[in-house]
């Protein structure tokens, strides 16, 4: 098979790393084949890599393609493997199985893949003796070059399965290649910068003036002191480093970022450098979110080393994080910040560090009762917790069905004007909060102050109101998510309203949860876990079997067309988004034989 166009190489952004193409057309040149394989030799020379790796040079490993999908080529001529469109038909994706692997320790999965044209190229694990395939990461970004990825396996107690699936659109010139499959040992936050593709750690942006580079003691610049690698601690081993030397402007900025965690991991972060300051330079270390912000976690204590210093510093990633090494230089005499031997342990490295605090105290689905909420004691109570049976004119609760949940009865108060305050636990202060819950209306002719959300000081004193109804949605089950941050303790505390009796109705509260993170990056309703779904961004996996004259599932927004034949809206969000009916069976079931739920 012959793809396209030519696959350039680049495993890294700096002008001192190995750059070359591989032509993967039937021009390809023997200088390019000999110097990839030696580039191979040397990176297998330096790593240990563990069952479940493939270079694809003369098979494919004991890969193989799923053949209830299109199959994968390895290609002839050059050492890939590779999904066409060209080879689908009446299939819609490639899938390829690894061999059953069993790594009881934390492993890291490194990819080289390219993308061409336009597709998409997904990496899942499959337990053994389990129904679902968890998707451990995604790529959809097409490129004209080789990329890196870089992916955690947790520590496991039984055999699983690697899946790559590989979607290339329809078309000419759309292809999905895998070049080298490594599993190594260790956290893929680890590298002492010995192999060609530096684990994946990159410049964030190419500036020519200021830039991390290989540093090696017998390739040093004339105008540089700069040191020998600490790994090896000779003139022969690698790390990285960034100079001032051709600085030209003030506060040049040179940022090495570490690839994307793709597990929640806390522990200590460890890493040796070196930092000459003739002048002027500023060293930090950040980790760095999917919405690009940025956490700083240590800066050096003094301002020049004359040898290697070990740094140990505590990180958390409940959700993806970049660490990202900073180095900023005021003028071309700023000197240089060396680095190598980064490792991670999952033991904190300072006894002092403060235990991961869980914010689930604050989740409740009053099925038990009110969990650690609770409400003012003057003028009787406006929260209560209620257990309705469903039907076609009333909800039940959002966890169940004919669970429980918490009813504001504003037009029953002792008094008109009353303020119906239901208070959570405190939260410790300076983390970011992503509060979750379900709400439902029913009777208000005016919602302006029928649900609002405000953050509480200690001292049950306002602080702001973060949320309110903001448009008119009666009698479904509306998901709200909400992020906020403050400095200090806070209680979230939600305030239902009643003027009078006319302007009063009924206020639904259900399912409160409250996570680490920002909303937009931590697990919600719309990532769900493995195996569950729904349907309000795509179908998840789930499939059906057509046949004519057959009942078929169908993806719908609103009420049923048929009167009292089903909900008046989603479960998940409400009745103003996409979905209706669930399917409650596994993906490897038949799916004509699901249930609803």
């Amino acid at each position: 098979m012959q793809r396209s166009q030519s696959c350039r190489a680049q495993f890294s952004s700096g002008p001192s790393l190995f750059h070359f193409s591989i032509p993967a057309t039937s021009a390809m040149s023997l200088l390019h084949f000999s110097t990839l394989l030696a580039v191979a030799v040397l990176a297998r020379a330096q790593a240990q890599l563990l069952r479940g790796s493939c270079s694809f040079d003369t098979d494919s490993c004991g890969y193989t393609s799923d053949p209830t999908f299109a199959a994968w080529t390895i290609n002839e001529e050059g050492r890939f493997i590779t999904a066409d469109s060209s080879s689908f038909g009446e299939k819609e994706k490639h899938v390829l199985v690894s061999p059953e692997l069993e790594l009881r320790d934390w492993s890291c999965v490194r990819l080289v893949y390219q993308i061409s044209g336009s597709g998409s190229l997904q990496l899942h694990l499959r337990p053994e003796g389990e129904n679902f395939d968890y998707t451990l990461w995604t790529a959809e970004k097409p490129s004209d070059s080789w990329l890196i990825a870089s992916v955690d396996l947790r520590n496991t107690s039984g055999a699983y399965q690697l899946l790559f699936e590989a979607k290339p659109s329809r078309g000419m010139g759309n292809s999905v290649a895998l070049f080298e499959i490594h599993i190594i040992p260790g956290y893929c936050l680890e590298c002492n910068f010995e192999e060609h593709h530096l684990c994946g750690y990159s410049n964030h942006q190419w500036n020519p003036n200021v830039n991390w580079y290989v540093g090696r003691g017998f390739a040093r610049d004339p105008q540089s002191n700069l040191p020998d690698d600490h790994t090896m601690n000779n003139e022969r081993g690698h790390y990285m480093y960034v100079d001032s030397v051709y600085a030209k402007r003030f506060q040049e900025v040179a940022k090495l970022v570490s690839p994307m965690t793709t597990t929640t991991m806390a522990g200590c972060l460890s890493f040796y450098y070196q930092r000459d300051q003739a002048v002027g330079n500023f060293f930090s270390v950040f980790t760095k979110d999917q919405l690009g912000h940025y956490e700083e976690i240590w800066r050096p204590d003094m301002y020049a080393t004359t040898h290697w210093k070990l740094v140990q510093v505590d990180i958390k990633a409940p959700h993806p994080l970049e660490v990202v090494f900073e180095v900023a230089f005021n003028s071309p005499r700023g000197g240089y910040v060396a680095l190598d031997d980064i490792s991670f342990s999952p033991e904190f490295c300072h006894t002092e560090t403060e235990p991961a605090f869980d914010p689930s105290v604050a989740n409740c689905d009053f099925e038990e009762g009110l969990c650690q909420y609770y409400q003012e004691q003057t003028g009787g109570s406006v929260w209560n917790r209620v257990s309705v049976k469903p039907n076609v004119y009333r909800i039940g609760d959002h966890t169940t069905g004919t669970g429980s949940f918490l009813l504001a009865n504003t037009r029953h108060t002792s008094r008109p004007g009353y303020v119906g305050r239901l208070f959570g636990p405190a939260l410790p202060g300076n983390h970011k909060y992503c509060l979750r819950f379900y709400y439902a209306l029913h009777g208000f002719m005016k919602i302006d102050n029928a649900l609002a959300l405000y953050v509480y000081d200690e001292n049950n004193i306002a602080q702001e109101k973060i949320w309110t109804v903001s448009e008119r949605s009666k009698d479904v089950w509306t998901e709200v998510e909400v992020t906020y941050l403050k400095p200090l303790p806070t209680k979230v505390t939600f305030v239902s309203i009643c003027r009078n009796f006319w302007d009063c109705g009924l206020v639904s509260l259900d399912d409160i949860s409250v996570t680490l993170g920002d909303c937009r990056v931590t697990t919600g309703p719309l990532n769900p876990p493995p195996g569950h779904c729904n349907f309000e961004t795509g179908d998840c996996g789930y499939t059906q079997k057509k046949k004519a004259k057959k009942g078929h599932w169908l993806q719908i927004r609103g009420q049923t067309p048929t009167s009292y034949t089903g909900p008046k809206g989603d479960h998940t969000l409400g009745a103003t988004t996409c979905t209706l009916r669930r399917l409650t069976c596994y993906p490897s079931s038949r799916p004509d034989s699901c249930p609803l739920s």
